[in-house]
């Protein structure tokens, strides 16, 4: 099926989302460090390099008007999880976010607390989510940020 390859080629050709070498301890502390002084929050994007809706959700996370509001308003980290057995204890730390599936949110304050989780799957559906979808997902999450500051 060419239609399949073509998709399948273009996927691979992208460089995959999720760091599993990183240290991801490391990488929340330094976005926490750097939300101080740059006024923003820390947004926590929990999932795995072999999950497609965490591969879609990046992927729209990176481009038009969702990017605009990602730069806006967080320090980005993108914590690997693998087959949920790697970086287990940040997602515990911060609620269990990835109980009912990934990709998981969590956004912080620079002081560390938490302002919002996803609790029940809310972006573990990405790849049928539009992009307005997750604009407006965000969008809101921002604003319940806002209110908890």
């Amino acid at each position: 099926n060419t239609e399949y390859g073509l998709a399948a080629s273009i996927c691979w050709a992208a460089p995959l989302p999720y760091d599993e070498s990183a240290d991801a301890k490391a990488a929340v502390q330094h976005a926490l460090d750097s939300a101080k002084g740059a006024k923003h929050t820390v947004l926590l994007i929990f999932g795995a390099n072999w999950c497609e809706d965490c591969i879609v959700l990046d992927h729209a996370l990176k481009t038009g008007r969702n990017a605009t509001l990602l730069a806006g308003e967080f320090e980005v980290v993108k914590v690997d999880v693998g087959r949920f057995n790697r970086n287990l204890d940040i997602a515990s730390a911060y609620g269990d976010p990835i109980k009912k599936g990934i990709p998981a949110a969590v956004v912080l304050s620079a002081d560390n607390r938490v302002l919002y989780s996803t609790k029940a799957g809310e972006l573990a559906n990405a790849r049928r989510m539009s992009e307005t979808g997750i604009y407006d997902f965000f969008e809101n999450v921002v604003k319940a940020s806002r209110d908890k500051r």
